[in-house]
C-alpha cells in the first residue's frame, strides 16, 4: 500500500502511544497526511453524523505473523478461539474497525480537514485506510447475537489518592481511571500480591488489584513510552 493513500492519525490525544485500550474510551483526532485528501469537499456533509466507521491498520502488528486460534482477554486467556471469532490484533490482513462519535469537524487552515473524536480504541498514529458514516439503519442490528463475548464486563472500582499526579489535567486522570477501570492486567494473572506498572501519558503508574477494587500505589512523570510493564 503506498503511503500517500493513507489517512494518518497525528495529534492524537491517546494516552496510550503503544497499547490499544480493550474498549472505547480515549479522544482524538484524524487529519489528512497526504495533502490530495486534505480538501474541504472531502468530509462535506460529515457533521451530519453523530457517529463514524474507522477501517485502520494493525501498524504495530504488521510483521509479527498470525495464528489460527487465539487466547481471547474475555475468556480469561485460557481458552482458544478462531482468530476470525475474535478481534485479536494478530491477522491474516492487519485491518481494524471501530466505531467512534465524532464530534465536530474542524477546517484548519493549514491542515484541512481535521475530525475531532471520542469513543476511540486506537494507538497513536494508526493509520486510517477509511472514514464511512455509521448509518443506523443499515449498520445498527438489534437481534444480532454476541456469541462468547455476551458475558457481562465488570469494571474495577478504581482508587487514585488525590495527592497524587497533582500535574495531571483532570481529562488525563478521567481517561486514567477508565482505562484501569477495564483492567489492564493480563486475564490470568489475579495475584492480590503482585505489584503491576502501565504507562500513560508519561506517567508511570504502580497499582495492586484485590477482587474488583485497584487501587494506584504511585504515580510519577515519565519522560516517554506506555503500555504494561
Amino acid at each position: 500500500m503506498e503511503k500517500g493513500r493513507q489517512l494518518l492519525i497525528i495529534n492524537y490525544q491517546s494516552p496510550l502511544a503503544a497499547r490499544r485500550p480493550r474498549q472505547h474510551v480515549l479522544s482524538g483526532q484524524i487529519r489528512c497526511a497526504a495533502p490530495p485528501f486534505r480538501h474541504p469537499d472531502a468530509v462535506r456533509g460529515l457533521e451530519g453524523f453523530s457517529h463514524l466507521w474507522l477501517v485502520w491498520v494493525f501498524s504495530e502488528n504488521v510483521d509479527k505473523g498470525w495464528s489460527p486460534t487465539v487466547r481471547p482477554p474475555r475468556l480469561g486467556g485460557n481458552v482458544r478461539m478462531g482468530v476470525f471469532a475474535t478481534r485479536a490484533p494478530f491477522r491474516p490482513n492487519p485491518i481494524g474497525l471501530s466505531a467512534v462519535r465524532l464530534e465536530r469537524v474542524e477546517l484548519h487552515p493549514l491542515d484541512g480537514p481535521v475530525l475531532h473524536l471520542s469513543g476511540v480504541d486506537l494507538v497513536d498514529g494508526t493509520p486510517i485506510l477509511d472514514i464511512k458514516p455509521y448509518v443506523p439503519l443499515a449498520d445498527c442490528i438489534p437481534e444480532a447475537s454476541e456469541g462468547f463475548t455476551a458475558v457481562p464486563y465488570e469494571r474495577l472500582d478504581v482508587e487514585i489518592p488525590e495527592s497524587f499526579g497533582g500535574s495531571m489535567s483532570p481529562e488525563e486522570r478521567s481517561a486514567l481511571e477508565d482505562t484501569l477501570s477495564l483492567d489492564p492486567r493480563p486475564q490470568y494473572q489475579d495475584d492480590p500480591e503482585r505489584v503491576y506498572g502501565l504507562l500513560f501519558s508519561g506517567w508511570e503508574v504502580k497499582f495492586k488489584v484485590e477482587g474488583k477494587r485497584l487501587c494506584v500505589l504511585s504515580l510519577e512523570r515519565r519522560r516517554s513510552g506506555s503500555g504494561l510493564f
